[in-house]
């Protein structure tokens, strides 16, 4: 396979070198790892899920923002997996900002994926600003905290540099998940289509309903010296929540699984990432009684070690990267328009609809700006992982992996978040009602996205 060309015309990373040694005869250049972590726990008092529910009260288990730096050939490439609910706009802007100084790098070389816990911020710098212009009784994040979180992932980036260890395999291996992930999508008695099966599901009937579209393999990719692991990336798409809107900050039941993994592993630097499941829920396997966090956290467990006892090493041929911008379109409703979120932000009764009308309005300056989205790919020739928009519904994923059903593709969702949703044109003819609020995108996107990921990894 060719090296990928990114959008600036130049090669990813190894390319231009790993050719230049082939055409001489000479070894390829010496690809190399660097990992690190930091603590991004919000304070008491903190919004969490952007104002949807109670703030901060206590820390159950602390947040970390995980991640890989490759470094060799051309400009490095960093990979950070973050336990917030969603980054978004100018706020995702200042993470790869910040993340590609400290890496000496070019921003569109970060790929930043929140994992989406709901006991979690949302973050969004500039709905923030116009929150506080607007008078109090509203916040989507805290500014101050919010710059101090992403300084402290930076210098710790900047820190593991040195500690920069060679990868010369990468490894692929995948499990099944079992009676965790479920669609929202269900056919009522009367047969009528109901997308409102959720994280805690009380309803007995819709629990009992068929799992429906979902991703049950949960996907592993490993990095490796020899055979000695260095890091390993976990991905499963589903919304990671047990129960949640207590006050009780968590990395929910992924965050479990992948803290027991870890101490299986010391060695291992164990990240993990939400797949795209802007669609895909544990509500037909969670009642949202409490217990059933630890039960959940079990299955993922279980899927984690088998899908590492499955992985399979295989020799580095190349690591090329590539970057799409796209543009999706703004909702265009009038409830949407920049007239009625300027009002809703001053004057809405509920301070979560003040919050939501202020992420609205960030999302059409951003695109009034001309700021696309893009869309990255990273190819490692048995691989290719790609960082997709928001919440994202499964089937984007799955017709990915349709796309290269020849390789191992891993899709990672909840990248630049300042979508939301982003249905498939199925569910908006459906009229889910998930779209109702917590999507800024127009209807089309599917066919966009869709031309977009094929663009990045059909070559």
């Amino acid at each position: 396979m060719l090296p990928l060309l990114d959008r600036r015309g130049m090669l990813g990373l190894a390319g231009a070198s790993f050719a230049a040694s082939l055409a001489l005869g000479a070894a390829p250049p010496v690809i190399r790892l660097a990992r690190f972590s930091a603590e991004v726990t919000v304070p008491i008092g903190h919004a969490l899920m952007g104002g949807g529910i109670a703030p901060a009260k206590n820390v159950v288990d602390p947040l970390f923002a995980q991640g890989i730096v490759l470094l060799g050939g051309a400009l490095p490439i960093v990979l950070v997996t973050v336990d917030w609910c969603e980054i978004r706009n100018d706020a995702y802007f200042r993470w790869r900002e910040v993340l590609a100084k400290a890496a000496g790098t070019t921003t569109d070389r970060v790929l930043v994926t929140s994992i989406h816990q709901h006991d979690a911020p949302v973050t969004d710098l500039a709905a923030e600003k116009l929150l506080r212009a607007a008078g109090p009784g509203a916040s989507v994040c805290d500014l101050e905290f919010h710059e101090k979180a992403v300084q402290r992932v930076g210098r710790a980036l900047s820190a593991s540099l040195r500690n920069a260890r060679r990868i010369t395999h990468v490894g692929t291996g995948e499990a099944e998940v079992r009676e965790v992930g479920s669609n929202r999508r269900y056919f009522e008695r009367n047969g009528k289509v109901n997308h409102g099966r959720t994280s805690a599901t009380r309803d007995a009937y819709a629990r009992s309903q068929p799992v429906g579209t979902i991703d049950s393999r949960l996907k592993t990719l490993s990095f490796w010296d020899g055979d000695k692991p260095l890091a390993a990336l976990n991905v499963y798409a589903i919304h990671p929540m047990s129960y949640y809107g207590k006050g009780g900050v968590s990395s929910d039941f992924v965050g479990m699984a992948r803290r027991r993994r870890q101490t299986d592993l010391p060695s291992v630097a164990v990240m993990y990432g939400s797949g795209a499941s802007g669609n895909v829920v544990a509500g037909k396997y969670n009642d949202g009684d409490p217990a059933n966090r630890a039960r959940l956290s079990e299955r993922m467990y279980k899927a984690m070690c088998e899908a590492w006892t499955n992985t399979r090493r295989r020799p580095i041929s190349q690591i090329n990267f590539c970057s799409i911008p796209y543009r999706l379109e703004p909702r265009t409703e009038p409830e949407f328009s920049t007239k009625a979120l300027e009002a809703a932000v001053k004057d809405a009764k509920r301070p979560f609809d003040r919050c939501l009308a202020a992420m609205g309005l960030s999302w059409l300056e951003r695109v009034e700006a001309g700021k696309l989205l893009d869309l990255p790919v990273l190819d490692f020739g048995i691989a290719q992982l790609v960082i997709l928009p928001g919440e994202a519904y499964v089937e984007y994923q799955l017709a990915a992996q349709k796309m290269r059903p020849d390789s191992f593709v891993v899709c990672l969702g909840y990248g630049e978040c300042a979508t939301g949703y982003v249905p498939t044109e199925q569910a908006v003819r459906e009229k889910d009602g998930n779209l109702r609020d917590w999507c800024w995108v127009a209807p089309g996107a599917e066919k966009v996205l869709l031309a977009t990921i094929r663009k990045g990894l059909v070559r």
